[in-house]
């Protein structure tokens, strides 16, 4: 019970500090602090518990494949198809450099520098045998650099006017929790009668967007009484596994993923040239459209900005949804 009452105090902490998914990263960080310093035996999170919210998480990543958004490529989706793969291209190679220069295997390297949706990144790297503590480490370096480098970038070299916020999850709802706890149940049990890799989050990830493409979900959301204690889950499961030996090789490898990164946000942003040149569309909303990550804070800079939000946000969503898709069976393959 005090852990979890740290943890929410952490979160709202951080939730303040303007930290994009602040439960999740307040429970990595209370997770670590928990199994570095407690004495007693060791705690972890249960695994129905954790199962349960890999599915949370699958549904919100559903909920982005909506039908409003695939229109607004409707006229670009080759292009935009050919950019989000060349992105995963990017991030994977990005990731077997990285294991080639550090200590880092290649399944870890890579999942660390997939380009969004960290949560779920981090809650399937697990599974497929990489090592999720220094999974969740790349993920947030990556994840805090784009969020205080896009709207300085979009300021500076765009000339845009930012600020603002994501907003629009409700605390509760009778809707979102009906989609989220019945998405949850089929998809887990769709998930392990095909034996998907990572199936507790990729078959609700499936099922609920394919409800999301018929229109039949439009305006629905996993309510924050739902999504915060599953990120919260998904970060204690990570941060309670921490070891003083996976802190320091952490430590080691920081100069690594920070330059890893650091390339990986150049070459995203000569994709956002290449898209928006082809696409006719600004180089604003290209540069926002192809950033590694960051969605929320993407999408606050494109409203705050005056950008094509639906359009940054068709091309954001779809390329979450093949990164996620994508990455297990890929993950696999080099593991073995």
């Amino acid at each position: 019970m005090l852990l979890l009452l740290v943890t929410a105090a952490a979160a709202a902490a951080v939730g303040l500090a303007g930290i994009p998914g602040p439960a999740l990263f307040a429970a990595l960080l209370v997770g670590i602090g928990w199994a570095l310093l407690a004495r007693g035996p060791k705690l972890d999170v249960p695994a129905p518990a954790f199962s349960g919210a890999q599915a949370v998480i699958g549904v919100q990543i559903g909920l982005y494949l909506q039908l409003e958004t695939l229109r607004a490529i409707s006229g670009d989706w080759l292009l935009v198809a050919i950019v989000s793969l060349l992105t995963l291209g990017a991030t994977l190679l990005a990731g077997l450099g990285l294991a080639r220069v550090t200590k880092l295997d290649a399944p870890t390297a890579s999942l660390g520098m997939v380009a969004g949706g960290a949560s779920g990144i981090v809650a399937i790297s697990r599974e497929l045998g990489a090592d999720d503590r220094l999974v969740a480490v790349m993920q947030y370096v990556r994840l805090l650099a784009i969020v205080m480098l896009t709207p300085l970038l979009a300021s500076v070299a765009f000339g845009a006017s930012t600020g603002g916020g994501d907003g629009g999850t409700p605390i509760v709802s009778a809707d979102g929790i009906a989609l989220t706890v019945g998405a949850s149940v089929v998809g887990v049990l769709a998930g392990r009668a095909l034996r998907l890799p990572a199936g507790s989050l990729l078959g609700p990830m499936v099922v609920v967007g394919a409800l999301a493409l018929t229109g039949v979900v439009d305006g629905v959301r996993v309510p924050e009484v739902l999504q915060q204690p599953a990120f919260a889950a998904i970060g204690l499961q990570v941060g309670l596994r921490f070891t003083p030996e996976s802190l320091r090789r952490a430590r080691d490898t920081l100069l690594p993923v920070v330059a890893a990164i650091t390339a990986l946000i150049a070459v995203c942003a000569a994709l956002g040239w290449l898209l928006a040149t082809l696409a006719g569309v600004s180089q604003l909303d290209g540069y926002l459209a192809t950033t590694p990550g960051g969605l929320y804070a993407v999408l606050a800079t494109a409203v705050a900005s005056g950008s094509n939000a639906t359009f940054v946000l068709a091309v954001q969503s779809l390329r979450l949804f093949v990164m996620v898709l994508a990455a297990p069976p890929i993950i696999r393959r080099l593991a073995t």
